[in-house]
């Protein structure tokens, strides 16, 4: 099946892939992580393995106002269980095509990437993001799942410590807070641009710098190379998480035992259990209240 996804090819073979909303529901312009997009790009990665093997990739969004908003909650929250973890699946089945990419990949985010659409950009070597100014209009980037007392679903609690300070990334993630773009934390951005117009630019330009041959099992993750590192800053973290704001939630014990899980038993096994807490944690009366005045401003 041919993909509805607009992707381009370039002379030297880099491709690049634009996400685009849901024509059904088009939502005003914005990109969401939903059944359709998801489909989408897995018919996007089928079609390109009957070509030519790209030389770089690039994640591009078509939206001017985000890069990706994230998941579709009200499609979520109407699947049942069994439902949730099949739309769960095919989400990490669709961004695991990045990463086992044979060649570099990035992600060049030109607004907010929230949620999934952090997590998807993560699945990328590189993310290159616009700079702003304290005076200018920031986007936000960040994994605010535990703030509507859920978690993270597609490998968001293992990614991010492995790209920034390990305690900030696991605090934050576990009390749902995001970033400014003129505050992000060091290491998730490989570099910044002034202009939506230059991200194309850099993100060929860092290509060509950071060549990639084979592919990855999975992408930048916590793994041995950086374990240590992890296991520091998740001590340092379990104290900040308990004086935080729902720090003693369920959700931020979600995103502490994914952490433990990753560590100890590596990425599948680790995505696999924050599905299984995500799955868990919308029944609980913290999610449904959250999740309910959350529909109730949409």
């Amino acid at each position: 099946m041919a993909t509805a996804l607009p992707f381009e090819r370039t002379a030297d073979g880099v491709v690049l892939l634009t996400l685009i909303p849901n024509p059904s529901k088009p939502r005003g312009g914005v990109v969401v992580l939903d059944a359709w997009l998801i489909g989408e790009l897995l018919a996007f990665f089928d079609e390109l393995a009957k070509g030519p093997a790209p030389t770089g990739f690039v994640l591009q969004s078509g939206s001017s106002r985000v890069f990706v908003a994230g998941a579709d909650l009200a499609e979520i929250d109407a699947l049942d269980d069994p439902g949730l973890d099949a739309y769960l699946r095919k989400g990490a089945e669709a961004f695991g095509r990045i990463a086992a990419l044979p060649c570099a990949s990035v992600a060049a985010i030109n607004s907010s990437a929230l949620g999934g659409g952090l997590e998807i950009a993560m699945h990328c070597d590189a993310l290159i993001g616009i700079a702003t100014g304290p005076t200018d209009k920031p986007y936000r980037i960040g994994l605010p799942e535990c703030g509507l007392a859920i978690c993270p679903g597609w490998g968001g609690t293992q990614m991010l410590p492995a790209r920034i300070d390990p305690a900030l990334a696991i605090r934050s993630t576990a009390l749902g807070e995001t970033w400014k773009s003129s505050e992000v934390p060091a290491g998730l951005l490989a570099a910044t641009v002034p202009t939506p117009a230059d991200l194309r630019a850099a993100a060929l330009a860092w290509l060509q710098a950071n060549p990639r041959r084979g592919s990855r099992s999975h992408p930048i993750a916590i793994d041995r190379s950086n374990a240590d590192r992890v296991r520091t800053g998740l001590e340092a973290a379990r104290s900040t998480i308990r004086t935080g704001p729902s720090g003693d939630s369920a959700a931020a014990a979600a995103v502490v035992d994914a952490v433990e899980t990753g560590l100890r038993d590596g990425w599948t096994k680790a995505v696999d259990a924050e599905r299984r807490h995500l799955i868990r944690l919308r029944h609980t009366p913290e999610a449904r209240a959250k999740l309910e005045a959350f529909f109730a401003k949409a």
